[in-house]
């Protein structure tokens, strides 16, 4: 039997190009996971303090760059131009001593060399020599030298010329007029070639750059650190305890200490750390005075049912006929009237936040007569008792608001009015309470004036403060904070406009919507 040949491992072709193509997709995935990633970084840096901060900088650096080299650049220029004239007021001294002023063309050539120009053009004792090839021609656009600093114009053709050089072709001839100071006379010219000086600005500029790049990155680099260290990083960390403390108000341990620094940084870390105090407090107080809110709803419930039912029985006594009984019913269903009242009013002002107004067009004589009758007040002028409501606003008299909470602003203020005017003792004259509407470009002003005897100097200062300003016995002092409240809804708002011992007057502002 012959021995079997050993089996030669197949190719796997294809299960290595599978492998190469996975490996690309991943390193793709990678790249561009990776790649969105460090846009994302880039992009918040760039829109972050730093960031600008940093883009500020070079900018800054670009600008104090442009300052240092352009005027560098153009003295550089103007040196080296000079320098071609001195060394031609030096080589024109050969002339002086050769026989009639007059050189051959060999030594002229030399000269010229030795000078680095191809012309050269000098003044001797009242006559002009020259040097020059023929095959040379001299440029007319002259660069006067003499007049680099005499005006504005003058300053830029100054600052443009080496850039000008810059820009010129390579067969580009400079003709030169200069003020001689070796030699007597008024002026010496020389034709140079630009390439020698375009290549010496080449030099120099580099020179420049490097240094002043390296000095500007440096103290760009100090000031950025320092604004980082001194002012970023402060503004970053008050922003992230402004975040901490949105997250959890109540939590005292997240307050940032406050530094002792004396600038304006310290000064907001200081009122920054007072004001979420003073806000954690006022926090501590609502969540106490919601749970009280709670309880005075649940006691409010039940001390109102249980007036209701005082008021059925004071009803079942009205039909007695005990004298006594009879006297003292009128104040027992004041009392009992003013109970219920202020039980309302407690409930009213308890909820969370009022409705948001629900505009509408509204005949503010019809709502004003309606809000007087339930205020107390007496419409009619013949009738003989009784605060009287006048009235002075036109039938046409049209505003857009939520009629129900203009109605209650309404109500506050004449019900306040009808009872100061009431409880006034030994009064004379007639109550009486006024509206007047006034209407402006931009606002509607609803006036509400009495007669009464004005309010107390000490209730002023707290007129709006809800239990504090009421100085009529059984009252809740929650009318005017009720009004203020239901008008900055609206956007606009209650103010005492004048008191005292001829009457008070109030004035309720409202935005003009039509």
């Amino acid at each position: 039997m012959r021995p079997e040949k050993p089996r030669r491992p197949e190719r796997r072709a294809g299960f290595y190009a599978e492998r190469l193509s996975h490996a690309a997709q991943v390193i793709a995935a990678f790249s561009v996971k990776y790649g969105v990633l460090g846009f994302q970084l880039a992009r918040k840096f760039v829109f972050s303090l730093s960031g600008q901060l940093l883009i500020l900088t070079a900018i800054f650096i670009a600008i104090v760059e442009a300052v240092i080299v352009i005027p560098s650049l153009a003295s550089d220029h103007e040196r080296w131009l000079l320098d071609r004239v001195r060394q031609a007021e030096l080589v024109s001294q050969s002339i002086d001593v050769a026989q009639n002023n007059a050189v051959s063309k060999e030594v002229s050539n030399q000269l010229r060399r030795s000078a680095g120009v191809l012309y050269l053009a000098v003044e001797i004792n009242g006559e002009s020599y020259r040097l020059y090839d023929s095959r040379v021609g001299v440029p007319e656009e002259v660069l006067d030298l003499r007049q680099s600093h005499k005006n504005l114009w003058h300053d830029i053709l100054y600052l443009w010329a080496p850039w000008k050089t810059f820009m010129g072709q390579p067969d580009r001839l400079i003709h030169i007029v200069a003020q001689p100071k070796v030699r007597g006379g008024q002026e010496i010219e020389i034709v140079v070639k630009a390439e020698p000086l375009k290549t010496y600005l080449k030099s120099s500029l580099g020179s420049m750059l490097r240094v002043s790049l390296s000095i500007s990155f440096l103290a760009g680099f100090l000031v950025f650190l320092g604004l980082s260290v001194f002012i970023v990083r402060p503004i970053r960390q008050l922003t992230k305890g402004i975040v901490r403390f949105k997250s959890n108000p109540e939590d005292a341990t997240a307050a940032p200490r406050p530094s002792d620094r004396m600038d304006e940084i310290g000064q907001i870390e200081r009122e920054m750390a007072s004001m979420q105090e003073e806000v954690r407090q006022a926090l501590r107080s609502r969540a106490r005075l919601a749970a009280l809110g709670q309880a005075v709803s649940k006691i409010n419930h039940d001390l109102r049912n249980m007036l209701t039912a005082a008021q059925m029985a004071s009803d079942r006594l009205a039909n007695s006929a005990d004298p006594t009984v009879a006297k003292a019913l009128p104040r027992l269903e004041r009392a009992l009237d003013r109970a219920v009242s202020l039980a309302q009013n407690v409930l009213t002002y308890g909820k969370s936040d009022e409705q948001t107004p629900q505009i509408q067009i509204v005949r503010l004589k019809e709502l004003a007569e309606a809000a007087a009758e339930d205020a107390g007040l007496i419409l009619a002028n013949l009738a003989p008792e009784g605060v009287r409501f006048i009235s002075k606003v036109a039938k046409g008299f049209n505003l857009e608001v939520d009629p129900e909470q203009l109605h209650r602003i309404l109500v506050n203020l004449m019900r306040n009015a009808r009872q100061a005017i009431e409880l006034q003792p030994n009064r004379k004259a007639r109550g009486r309470v006024t509206l007047t509407a006034i209407k402006t470009s931009e606002e509607v002003l609803l006036i509400v004036a009495d007669n009464g005897p004005g309010i107390p100097e000490k209730l002023r200062e707290k007129l709006f403060q809800p239990f504090t300003s009421s100085s009529t016995p059984g009252g809740s002092g929650l009318g005017l904070a009720i009004g203020r409240e239901l008008a900055q809804l609206h956007g606009g708002d209650v103010r005492l406009v004048s008191t005292g011992t001829d009457g008070t007057t109030f004035e309720v502002r409202l935005p003009l919507k039509v």
